[in-house]
C-alpha cells in the first residue's frame, strides 16, 4: 500500500487512528449490566461481532431481540446516549493513538485530502477529533447516524475523488463491506492477539507504523 498514488484516504476510528475499541466494549458492558451476566456476554459479542455498526442500531437491536422489550422510545434512546457519551467520550479523548497513526496522518495531509468515516454520532466524533488535536489534518469528518456506506458515497461525491484511487483504512468488516460498495481500495488493522475479521485476501497491518515513509 505504502508507495501507492492515492488521490485521498478515508480513516475509521476506533481501532485506527485511536486504541479505543476496549473503551466502547466496556461501556455497553455497563450499560446493560443489570440485566445479568449472560446479557453482557451477549451485549459484547454482538458489539465485537458488528464493530462500526452506530451505537443506535445496537440499542434497538439488544432492546428488541435480547431484551425482548417493545421499541425504544426517542426518549429512551436518547438516555441510553447520553449515558454512553458519559462513560467513552474523555476516555477515547485521553487514550492511546494506534501506533503510527498521528505521523502517517500528519505526513498524508501535507499532500492528499483525508477524511474520517465512523460509526461514532457525528457531532461526539468531531468533539473528540478536535480535542486530540487532529482537526486541521482532516477535510471532513463524518459519523452516524447515516450508514458507513452513505458516508463514504458523500465524501466521494462531494469532494469530487475517483473511487478506485482511494484507499479506505478499517478495523471491521463493515469498513471493509462500505469500502466494496463504494469500489474503494481497503486496508484492515487487526492488532496483534485480536482476530482477524477479514476475508483471507484482504491485506492487513498490526498498526500503522508500516505505512510510514
Amino acid at each position: 500500500m505504502r508507495g501507492t498514488n492515492w488521490q485521498s484516504i478515508i480513516f475509521d476510528f476506533d481501532g485506527v487512528i485511536v486504541e479505543s475499541g476496549d473503551i466502547k466494549t466496556n461501556a455497553f458492558a455497563d450499560l446493560y449490566q443489570s440485566y445479568g451476566d449472560p446479557i453482557v456476554k451477549e451485549v459484547v459479542r454482538y458489539h465485537k461481532l458488528n464493530g462500526g455498526l452506530s451505537r443506535y442500531k445496537k440499542f434497538r437491536y439488544f432492546q428488541q431481540r435480547l431484551l425482548k422489550k417493545p421499541p425504544l422510545t426517542q426518549n429512551e434512546e436518547d438516555k441510553l446516549d447520553e449515558t454512553f457519551s458519559r462513560l467513552v467520550v474523555e476516555a477515547v479523548i485521553n487514550s492511546d493513538s494506534v501506533p503510527g497513526a498521528d505521523e502517517f496522518i500528519q505526513v498524508e495531509a501535507s499532500r492528499i485530502p483525508l477524511f474520517i468515516a465512523s460509526g461514532t454520532p457525528e457531532m461526539e466524533l468531531n468533539t473528540i477529533v478536535t480535542r486530540r488535536g487532529l482537526g486541521p489534518y482532516f477535510t471532513g469528518v463524518r459519523g452516524s447516524p447515516k450508514l458507513k456506506e452513505a458516508l463514504i458515497a458523500e465524501i466521494l461525491s462531494a469532494h469530487d475523488l475517483t473511487p478506485e484511487r482511494v484507499l479506505m483504512i478499517g478495523d471491521a468488516l463493515i469498513d471493509y463491506q462500505s469500502a466494496q460498495i463504494n469500489n474503494l481500495a481497503f486496508l484492515g488493522r487487526v492488532r496483534i492477539g485480536d482476530k482477524n475479521p477479514f476475508p483471507e485476501h484482504v491485506k492487513t497491518v498490526p498498526d500503522l507504523q508500516s505505512l510510514l515513509p
